[in-house]
């Protein structure tokens, strides 16, 4: 399971190539926000070859917007490469966008960032449109320009609407967007409790620093895991309707989100959670 994603910029190589090594479940190579217009095609081509060698954890792209002067050729150039996991695609406001992208780099997962209020209303059509896409999240800074959002629960209902667009089409749940201020790690730690509580998991950084953090807000604790544990072995015992000792009855849902909270806690017991380093 997923649970941390690292951002890093595509015109870097050299700190592509330590993010690598971060520590993180999965790297993804900004092509977008963070590189300039001057050094797009440089950053596409460092990217390409990249990804033409395996890496000790997946590698996504985040491509450049298909409506850009970039978008198109970000994709001929990246999609049938071996290396790629997976692109990630910005400001998705239709399922056509996703379709057409799917025809243009066939077999490759597709990840789609809903950034408007247009692509929030549509994130169920978007979630269904084609099956190479595999995983919606939010866009959050420009959903908050969009929307002129000032404080953080302004964001709960799309958070809450894109977590109920992925399940109800079978998609895994969502990464929470990015957390910007790389210092505050208490903060980010709040911020992924309430994520979690949303229905999120797992979280995008943009610095290591905050890698641990996340990989600790989302990992189950003791209780959670031996409730789960109960769970499943009742589930294993009497097939069909079980009932547990303290008169709760285990549907599929609930066995479902039990059988997830036990592989975390297996995650959580072969790769222990690293110490987050001081802020500098």
């Amino acid at each position: 399971m997923i649970l941390t994603w690292l951002y890093v910029p595509g015109d870097r190589p050299e700190v592509v190539s330590k993010a690598l090594h971060a520590g993180a479940d999965a790297v993804i190579v900004d092509l977008e926000d963070a590189v300039s217009a001057s050094r797009k095609e440089y950053a596409r081509h460092a990217t390409a070859e990249l990804l033409s060698a395996h890496h000790p954890v997946p590698v996504h792209v985040r491509v450049n917007a298909l409506d850009s002067p970039w978008g198109g050729a970000d994709l001929s150039a990246l999609g049938g490469l071996h290396g790629l996991a997976g692109l990630r695609l910005p400001k998705i406001s239709s399922p056509e966008q996703i379709a057409a992208s799917a025809d243009r780099t066939a077999g490759v997962a597709l990840y789609a960032l809903l950034e408007s209020a247009i692509g929030v209303e549509r994130a169920y059509e978007i979630a269904r449109a084609h099956p190479a896409l595999r995983g919606l999240s939010l866009g959050e800074a420009d959903l908050r320009a969009d929307l002129g959002v000032t404080s953080e629960s302004g964001l709960d209902w799309p958070r809450s609407r894109v977590v109920v667009a992925a399940r109800a089409a079978g998609l895994a749940p969502p990464a929470q967007s990015v957390f910007p201020d790389i210092r505050n790690l208490e903060a980010l730690a709040a911020s992924c409790a309430r994520g979690r509580a949303l229905g999120f998991l797992g979280r995008a950084a943009i610095h290591p620093r905050q890698l641990p953090v996340i990989e600790r807000a989302y990992l189950p604790g003791p209780a959670e895991v031996s409730a789960a544990e109960e769970i499943v072995a009742a589930a294993r015992r009497t097939p069909g309707a079980v009932a547990l000792p303290d008169g709760r009855f285990v549907d599929p849902a609930m066995l479902a989100g039990a059988e997830r909270v036990v592989a975390l806690s297996r995650r959580n017991a072969t790769a222990p959670c690293r110490e987050a380093p001081e802020p500098s």
